[in-house]
């Protein structure tokens, strides 16, 4: 007679072995979670750059939002909009208006909600600016308000660069 089934060690090696793996992988899990959340922050801010490069080598001039045609994610035209995990706005570059000198802040997004360390409300920013006398060659300052959100995002900072 042949009896099948598990002895009550092998269900509880099977259970501390589950429960080992869980308190390594569910943390590894909460911190891509978080990354791939943050990771829509650097196309946009990208997608940003280019548009300003091309409306800045026409015009000679930076523009807001609508002037350059760029859309947020998760919204329309416009000087602000939010995603799910993001509120984007125009800052200090109005959808109306443009600048010649630069040194205004045209892209910025906040944080909705915590991303792990960090906490909501925390920016990420690119800055405009012009190199030289003529105001010919467009340039661009990206930074991150904390650096456990700049974790989240390494190569922000080599936006427009």
């Amino acid at each position: 007679m042949k009896k099948q089934g598990f002895t009550l060690i092998e269900l509880m090696v099977v259970i501390v072995i589950m429960g080992i793996l869980a308190a390594v992988a569910v943390p590894k899990l909460f911190g891509m979670i978080a990354k791939s959340k943050a990771s829509e922050v650097g196309p946009a801010a990208g997608t940003y750059v280019k548009l300003q490069d091309a409306y800045f080598s026409e015009k000679n001039k930076f523009g807001g939002w609508d002037m350059i045609g760029y859309a947020a994610p998760g919204g329309s035209k416009g000087a602000s909009s939010e995603s799910n995990n993001f509120e984007y706005n125009a800052a200090e570059v109005d959808t109306d208006e443009a600048t010649s000198t630069g040194n205004a802040i045209g892209w910025k997004a906040k944080n909705i909600a915590k991303l792990n360390d960090c906490d909501s409300d925390y920016h990420w920013t690119i800055a405009l600016g012009a190199i030289g006398s003529t105001t010919t060659v467009s340039s661009y300052t990206s930074a991150v308000d904390d650096t456990e959100c700049k974790a989240l995002t390494p190569t922000f900072d080599q936006i427009g660069k």
